[in-house]
C-alpha cells in the first residue's frame, strides 16, 4: 500500500536561495548536496544562464533551524566564487494568474525602445511576465515572454499597436492544454511560400505581364474583387501553350526559410495544406514535392495543349480559401483552434481571421492592418518561433539527419 503524503500547504514557511556569478560546471550539484544536508523539500527551481552568467534560485520548505542551513549555503558559494541571497517567506509559488498568455516578439532588429513599449502595455494590461526566453538570435531576434492576469485578447489588440509603432512582429496565444496539441499549416502559394505571382509569370509569355501585375496588384489590396480580377487576367493567357505552366513550375523561387520551417514542423507531426488563388497545375507539384498533406486551387482550361483563357469550375476566392481551411481541418481531425493560417492578400482574410493563428506574412498594409498577427521578415521560417520552438532545436533536428 503506498503511503500518503499531504501535499505542501500555500502557506507552509519556505526559504528562497539564489546563486548568481560566473557560470560553471558543479554548482547546481553542490547546492542541492547542502541541501540534502537537511530535512526539506524542493519546491521549484529556475535556472538561467546569459553570456556565461549564473542565476540559479530553488525554493524549499523552510527547516526547523535555519542558521546551519544558511552556514553551509553561504560557504559553498564562496569556494564556488559566487553570490548568495537566502530570503525566508510564507507559501509555495501560488498558481499563475488567470489569463495566461505566451508572447512571442521578432525583431530584425529588436531595439530597447520596443521591449520598452511592450512592457510598459502589458503592465497597463494588468499583466505579469513571469518568464522570458530567447528562442533565435538570427535570422531575427525572437524572444518568448509567459505573461500572466491579462486577457489575451486584450494584449493582442495592444500589442499589435506597439509592435507597428516600433517595427516589431508580436504574436500572442492562449497559453493551454491545446497548445501542446498536433496542428494543421494553411498556406498561400504566391508571394507566400514562393516569391512572385504565378500570373504574372506565365502573363510573360503572353506579352501582357504589366497588364496583369497591375490587375493582380489591385486584387491583393482588396480594391477589385478576386474573382472578377482573376478571370480578367487569365482571359489574357488564351493561347499560352502548356509547357509555359513547366518552365514556371521549374523556375519557382521559394521564400527563405519555407523548406526549414515545412521540416521542422513535419518532424513534429504537424500536417499542412495549400490553398491558393493560383493553379492546380503548379500547386500540385509543390505539394507533391514538398509532402502536403491537402491543396486546393483553381482549374486552368486547356485544350489541344493551349490555355483558353478560362477557368473551370469555381473559384477558390477569399470565401473559398477559409471554407477550404475548415474542410481540411475537420478531414484532419483538427480543431479550428489548432490550426495556423499564413498569406499576404486581401483574399486571405477570412481564413486568416478563421484560423486558431492567422499571420500574414509580408502583407499589404490593408492587410497586415486587419490581421491578429503578422510577420514582416523575409524569412518564412520566423513563424515557428511563433510555437516555441528554437533555433537551437532546428538545428539540432537538421544535425541528427
Amino acid at each position: 500500500m503506498t503511503e500518503h503524503v499531504p501535499a505542501l500547504q500555500l502557506t507552509s514557511p519556505t526559504v528562497l536561495v539564489t546563486l548568481t556569478g560566473p557560470d560553471h560546471s558543479g554548482v547546481s550539484t553542490r547546492l542541492f548536496e547542502v541541501l540534502s544536508s537537511v530535512d526539506v523539500e524542493v519546491v521549484d527551481v529556475e535556472q538561467l544562464v546569459v553570456r556565461g552568467r549564473l542565476v540559479l534560485s530553488v525554493l524549499a520548505t523552510e527547516p526547523e533551524d535555519l542558521d546551519p542551513l544558511a552556514t553551509a549555503v553561504r560557504q559553498a558559494a564562496a569556494e564556488l566564487g559566487l553570490d548568495v541571497e537566502i530570503e525566508r517567506g510564507a507559501g509555495d509559488n501560488r498558481p499563475r494568474r488567470v489569463g495566461r498568455s505566451q508572447v512571442t516578439v521578432l525583431g530584425h532588429p529588436l531595439r530597447p525602445a520596443a521591449m520598452a513599449a511592450l512592457t510598459a502595455r502589458i503592465k497597463a494590461a494588468d499583466g505579469n511576465i513571469d518568464r522570458i526566453l530567447r528562442l533565435a538570435r538570427y535570422p531575427v531576434t525572437a524572444l518568448r515572454l509567459e505573461v500572466s492576469g491579462a486577457d489575451p485578447d486584450v494584449l493582442q489588440s495592444d500589442l499589435a499597436q506597439a509592435a507597428f509603432e516600433h517595427g516589431i512582429d508580436v504574436a500572442v496565444e492562449e497559453r493551454g492544454i491545446l497548445r501542446h496539441a498536433q496542428r494543421l499549416v494553411v498556406m498561400d502559394v504566391d508571394s507566400t511560400l514562393i516569391q512572385g505571382e504565378v500570373i504574372e509569370m506565365l502573363a510573360e509569355h503572353a506579352g501582357c505581364a504589366q497588364e496583369v501585375a497591375s490587375v493582380t496588384e489591385a486584387a491583393m489590396r482588396g480594391e477589385l474583387d478576386f474573382e472578377q480580377s482573376l478571370r480578367q487576367r487569365v482571359a489574357r493567357l488564351q493561347g499560352v501553350p502548356v509547357a509555359a505552366l513547366d518552365e514556371v513550375y521549374e523556375n519557382l523561387v521559394y521564400t527563405p526559410g519555407a523548406r526549414t520551417m515545412i521540416r521542422t514542423l513535419k518532424r513534429l507531426g504537424f500536417r499542412f495544406a495549400l490553398v491558393s488563388g493560383g493553379f492546380t497545375h503548379i500547386i500540385e507539384r509543390i505539394a507533391r514535392d514538398f509532402g502536403i498533406d491537402y491543396h486546393a486551387a483553381n482549374e486552368l482550361e486547356i485544350v489541344d495543349g493551349r490555355l483558353t483563357g478560362e477557368v473551370v469550375g469555381p473559384v477558390v476566392d477569399r470565401a473559398g480559401k477559409a471554407e477550404a481551411l475548415r474542410r481540411f481541418a475537420a478531414a484532419a481531425r483538427i480543431g479550428i483552434k489548432n490550426t495556423i493560417a499564413v498569406g499576404d492578400g486581401a483574399n486571405d482574410l477570412d481564413m486568416l481571421a478563421a484560423a486558431g493563428l492567422g499571420i500574414a506574412f509580408n502583407a499589404k498594409p490593408a492587410v497586415r492592418g486587419q490581421a491578429r498577427t503578422s510577420v514582416n521578415s523575409p524569412y518564412l521560417d520566423s513563424i515557428v518561433y511563433f510555437l516555441g520552438i528554437t533555433r537551437e532545436e532546428i538545428e539540432a533536428a537538421d544535425a541528427d539527419d
